[in-house]
């Protein structure tokens, strides 16, 4: 018989702790994971001085667990919540035992107020007020110009539903977690990245309501080693919904990029996303028009599919940079497809990029 995390919990339950409750009804499992007969889970004390006591705890769950039908093994490894301002200190795993692989999707943890990610300057959102604009793409595209012209550069893929930045920079490794906790990230491109994506089965839908997103969130930009970085792009998810206004809220953000193509229907959705983040007091660093022309590539001829300078237009009225204008060009597409940015190259829509980096950072990225 194969166990599930469901059964693991229910076994889990049984375990009292002598100051009441159980570890399970005391939110203490972390990042358990099932494979075959395999079983490795976290317990995280809320504090260093209650792990210390919770030794005996930590071997009733693994002999629990380890007689369950079809366990082969178990890792359990014992922790303790980090207090703000500090990190906590854990007792070492027990000998030969696996640190376990880290679980994300939870509800957040509480914090005072906005904070910064330690070792990195600045926090940079790109949003949209629609899907379908071509956000990603610029997102990914954007962070590898960056890195080009010798920028730190991370990006990270909040679009918890709709995860592309695996595929766009091509990469599909499961990012590794030294102690169960910690994430570190992977690297494309010259760039540092994160994504959703990477931690959860491509072919499953991600199925969470809105705590779960924010607690995702929230372990993304604090649990992955970022490392030095000057910025962090942050690839959102299209609308105004709740990763939106965690990220606005809960971190320092330098500001937000905004994408969106000229047409009307668009640039109805992009003002609304611009009306959140002046709600949430986040500065716009600029505006960009995707999907601005379509030029053919037999003859040259230049169409206007979706109108043309809307975007402009809307940035000279409200009084915000014009980051520039991208074309609808099929070899973005295919580059994006196959996992090599358009950016990394130097074709005419790298130039393009380029020139859109360059006038972030000579205005300063806020």
């Amino acid at each position: 018989m194969t166990q599930t995390n469901d059964s693991i919990q229910a076994a889990l339950g049984t375990i009292g702790l002598p100051d009441g409750g159980d570890l399970v009804s005391r939110d203490m499992i972390r990042a358990l994971s099932v494979s075959g007969g395999t079983v490795r889970f976290v317990i995280e004390a809320p504090d260093a001085a209650t792990a210390s006591r919770m030794e005996p705890i930590r071997q009733a769950a693994e002999a629990i667990v380890s007689k369950m039908d079809g366990v082969d093994s178990v890792s359990v490894v014992l922790t303790a919540h980090a207090p703000q301002g500090g990190a906590a200190k854990q007792p070492p795993p027990p000998a030969d035992k696996t640190p376990p692989n880290l679980t994300i999707g939870r509800h957040p943890t509480p914090q005072a107020g906005p904070e910064g990610v330690p070792g990195v300057d600045r926090i940079i959102a790109i949003g949209s007020g629609k899907g379908g604009v071509g956000k990603s793409t610029v997102s990914s595209n954007l962070a590898v110009a960056l890195a080009k012209q010798g920028r730190r550069v991370g990006l990270l893929d909040a679009d918890i539903y709709g995860p592309s930045q695996p595929r766009m920079m091509g990469v599909n490794k499961r990012p590794g977690s030294p102690d169960g906790k910690t994430i570190i990230p992977l690297q494309a491109h010259g760039v540092t990245m994160m994504s959703i994506g990477l931690m959860v089965d491509p072919a499953k839908a991600v199925v969470w309501r809105g705590p779960m997103l924010m607690g995702a969130l929230q372990q993304m930009l604090t649990q992955v080693e970022w490392g030095e970085l000057d910025v962090l792009l942050v690839d959102l998810p299209p609308g105004t919904g709740d990763v939106q206004l965690t990220l606005c809220q809960k971190t320092h953000l330098t500001g937000a990029i905004v994408v969106s193509t000229p047409q009307d229907v668009a640039l109805l959705d992009a003002r609304k996303a611009l009306d959140m983040f002046g709600t949430l007091k986040t500065p716009i660093l600029g505006l960009v028009e995707n999907m601005s022309t379509y030029i053919c590539p037999n003859c040259g001829h230049e169409a206007h599919l979706f109108g043309h300078g809307g975007v402009a237009q809307e940035a000279q009225d409200i009084g915000v940079p014009f980051l520039g204008q991208l074309p609808i060009d099929l070899d973005t597409r295919l580059a994006g497809d196959a996992g090599t940015p358009i950016a990394a190259g130097d074709s005419a829509m790298a130039e393009a990029y380029a020139t859109l980096a360059k006038r972030l950072i000579d205005g300063g990225m806020g």
